[in-house]
């Protein structure tokens, strides 16, 4: 039998469209679609052509599958831009988080450098101590104002590259700077050939580019910085960071710059310049795009996005560096080396050691992350983990999917979180009728005692005990 969908012929007449007759194919097998999904594995990001953008008057082609054969990598601000919306770590707690990210970032340094203040003696113990423990990657960078004073801190502390804030809108230089522009490009072009010539290389970090003139003072900047790197060995080459200091950068196709990050990393490329892997993008949160804005600048041509753990950052917080790493997993099809497993260790420490309340339910990290509490979801679940799990979260974060009870888990709900607790699978998982007694100790705690919060995993483990002793027993022997 064919199945088809036949449209209103005036909305067919004033649309264009033509219908292609579609035909149901019944199957013996079912397709889960393993090469997208192999579960696993974290999900794979596949491209099935290329991008058009329409730039300067001429339709210009991306290739999104390049980054596949591109080096791109994760940088990370965790203890630069990441402490100015909390209180400061203390030196301790940076080493060890930094310690942490290095075990994450594997032998290869996907997790390619880590950026410090240096204002305070605090600030440089922890650049000294982090050095001092002799990772090659992430490798300790600075971040500094357009000053020549914090440069020859930068010196003393041994680094071999620095951030420097080159704010590049109107915003900045007039409003915040009082400066011309005349006036700012002079100062960051100084400064940049100030850091060449104490071996020091530059990352100039536009901020606010996603609010600036780029045709009338990003570009000519950028052309010059550009121009000083050839008179320089490899080593020195500056950098550019773009900042979306706002979170005004759009990643869709067709959008106007300044707010264009496809425009953004194209003109900075063909038109200004700098190599994808010199090229980098630093997002902001604001309008809830931080993350996919970060990717869309890899799949475009930036070799390094810029994140820190957890995504805290100021105000609305950075591209979370957690979500980066499975976001290169899928675009890659490969860890590289990185232990992803890691990521739940700094989870733990965050909450225990530096006492940071890491939302229920954001992703990779939050305690709830991978926890249903819908029974439809729990028997899914029960039939076959791929259903209603993202991937093999066990694998990848040492977190099995998980079951919380309410008034909606039902009685597979109920069945999950005891064999899960139990660690019962397969033919020797308990089934319903054991659990009888459970399940109706929790439906009476709604139904009669209108209760309106979720039963406790203490509170599950107590019933266990009570009523399956011998099997509470030998999970505790």
């Amino acid at each position: 039998m064919d199945i088809y969908f036949s449209l209103d012929k005036t909305f067919n007449a004033a649309y264009n469209l033509t219908m292609k007759k579609m035909r149901l194919i019944d199957v013996k097998n079912p397709n889960l679609l393993k090469n997208i999904f192999p579960h696993t594995e974290v999900p794979k990001i596949l491209f099935d052509g290329k991008i058009y953008e329409k730039i300067d008057g001429k339709l210009v082609t991306f290739n999104p599958a390049s980054v596949i054969s591109r080096d791109i990598y994760i940088t990370d601000t965790t203890f630069r831009d990441g402490q100015q919306s909390r209180p400061p770590y203390t030196v301790e707690q940076i080493v060890d988080i930094y310690e942490l990210l290095a075990k994450l970032s594997g032998p290869k340094g996907i997790i390619r450098q880590s950026e410090f203040f240096v204002y305070s003696k605090h600030d440089r113990n922890a650049v000294e101590k982090c050095r001092a423990t002799g990772r090659r990657y992430p490798e300790v960078t600075g971040w500094i104002r357009a000053d020549e004073g914090d440069l020859n801190t930068v010196k003393e502390l041994g680094l071999k590259e620095t951030g420097i804030l080159t704010s590049c809108s109107d915003y900045h230089i007039f409003c915040k700077q009082k400066m011309n522009r005349k006036q700012a490009y002079e100062h960051y072009t100084k400064i940049a050939k100030m850091a060449l010539e104490l071996g020091i290389r530059p990352r100039c970090h536009l901020e606010d580019v996603t609010r600036a003139d780029i045709d009338g003072f990003v570009g000519p900047l950028v052309q010059q910085l550009m121009v000083i790197s050839k008179k320089v060995p490899e080593k020195l080459k500056i950098k550019i960071r773009l900042c979306d200091t706002m979170g005004f950068g759009i990643s869709s196709p067709g959008v106007k710059l300044p707010r264009s990050i496809p425009k953004l990393v194209y003109r900075m490329i063909h038109d200004f310049g700098v190599p994808s892997e010199r090229l980098e993008w630093h997002g902001h949160n604001d309008f809830h795009k931080v993350h996919t804005n970060a990717s869309t600048a890899w799949i475009y041509g930036a070799d390094l996005l810029n994140a820190t753990l957890l995504g805290i950052g100021e105000r609305t917080g950075n591209p979370p560096l957690e979500g980066a790493v499975f976001e290169y997993m899928a675009l890659k099809g490969t860890a590289n080396g990185m232990d992803t497993r890691v990521i739940t260790e700094i989870a733990d420490y965050y909450r225990h050691n530096v006492r940071f309340n890491v939302a229920g339910r954001y992703p990779f990290v939050g305690p709830d992350f991978n926890k249903t509490r819908a029974g439809i979801h729990a028997w899914g679940l029960r039939q076959d983990d791929r259903i209603y799990n993202i991937f093999d979260t066990n694998k990848f974060l040492n977190r099995p999917a998980q079951i919380g009870i309410t008034d909606k888990s039902g009685a597979d709900g109920v069945v999950l979180w005891v064999n899960n607790f139990l660690g019962f699978s397969g033919k020797e998982a308990i089934g319903k009728v054991p659990l009888v007694k459970i399940m109706s100790w929790v439906r009476d705690q709604y139904e009669i005692h209108g209760r309106t919060t979720a039963i406790s995993d203490e509170e599950m483990e107590a019933l266990v005990k009570k009523y399956l002793p011998k099997h509470y027993a030998l999970k505790h022997k």
